[in-house]
């Protein structure tokens, strides 16, 4: 395996409580394990657009887009990281 492949991150190393005063806050955030729209909704049983609909406003999701021209169709990705990805599950748990 090459230096530069990308090696998957143990969760249980990833996720790590992070106070919000913590200058290191980000760096924690950056290293952990991002999902993919595909994955949550192959996680949680539900379609993309759910999953789209119910990370595209929360704080902490990676979002990149392309505005759509006359000729191109717009396109926007979303990265979930694995705390936010906890955090809205632990929301959810609650409402229900």
């Amino acid at each position: 395996m090459s230096d530069f492949a990308r090696r998957p991150i143990e969760p249980s190393l990833a996720f790590r409580p992070v106070s919000a005063g913590s200058p290191l806050g980000s760096a924690d955030f950056a290293n952990e394990k991002h999902y993919s729209v595909n994955e949550i909704a192959k996680l949680w049983a539900l379609s993309e657009k759910t999953v789209r609909r119910i990370f595209e406003r929360e704080p902490g999701v990676i979002q990149w887009s392309r505005e759509e021209t006359l000729h191109k169709r717009g396109y926007r990705t979303l990265r979930v990281p694995e705390t936010v990805l906890h955090r809205v599950h632990r929301k959810l748990r609650k409402a229900s």
